[in-house]
């Protein structure tokens, strides 16, 4: 999932102390946290969860700020019952642990979870986000799912799909400059196969200085430096979702 030499890219970041303003939901063989706007909405997206999973009270946060633009947001356990990577796991084991949890391997679940958001939130137009791993399955979904309006990978992992281009819906990708994980050659050779093979709209933003997870892993208020950053890409999320959604 990243340099061989260091198999995974994820330091948990700043952890947020986090409740959340959703509730936990059983959606068929699924556990998934759903929020909702004040107001009835059908546009619905949906949240899919990096390599320390579906209770990240960071990723609980992101779904919620959906929740208040006005989207019902669902983060569903893509993992399945399976535990979520934790950080004071031997990093040695990652990529065994990896092998059992495919970011291509997500589609019957999505199928489960758009069922669930037309028939009991009435949604009528449905995107997805996704960080890290999650970014990465946003690019298989993008690849493949036709019942998807739009996605938005953040720092998805591009070595997963790197092979396949061929996007069926709208797709913000976005990058951190100094993302160890991520080099800044493998984001410069998705942009040129983007731009062979792609016929639908497509962007790619590299944020300065910044390093993996920062939009949804940093908290704003012990990095007064990156705060701007923060920020922006988290607005540049939201507007992606509005012009397509």
């Amino acid at each position: 999932m990243a340099n061989e030499s260091r198999p995974c890219p994820c330091d948990i970041g700043d952890r947020f102390d986090y409740g959340g303003r959703g509730q936990e939901v059983q959606v068929e063989h699924i556990k998934a946290y759903v929020c909702k706007p004040p107001a009835s909405a059908d546009k619905a997206v949906i949240v899919i969860h990096d390599i320390f999973g579906w209770q990240l009270p960071n990723t609980r946060y992101m779904a919620d700020m959906l929740a208040t633009n006005g989207y019902v947001a669902i983060c569903p356990d893509f993992f399945v019952g399976q535990e979520a990577w934790k950080p004071s796991n031997d990093w040695a084991s990652f990529n065994d642990w990896l092998k059992t949890r495919n970011a291509g391997k997500i589609d019957k679940e999505v199928d489960v979870i758009l069922k669930y958001l037309r028939e009991q939130c009435g949604a009528k137009k449905i995107g997805v986000i996704g960080f890290c791993w999650g970014g990465a399955a946003v690019q298989h979904l993008m690849l493949k799912n036709p019942h998807l309006k739009t996605g938005v990978s953040l720092y998805g992992v591009i070595r997963f799909f790197e092979d396949r281009s061929n996007l069926l819906h709208p797709t913000f990708f976005i990058f951190a400059e100094k993302d160890d994980h991520i080099p800044l050659e493998q984001v410069t050779l998705l942009e040129q196969k983007l731009k062979q093979n792609c016929k639908v709209d497509y962007e790619i933003k590299i944020y300065p200085g910044q390093t993996h997870g920062f939009v949804h892993r940093k908290r704003d208020d012990i990095n007064p430096q990156d705060k701007p950053y923060i920020e922006e890409g988290r607005r540049d999320m939201i507007n992606w979702l509005n012009k397509y959604l």
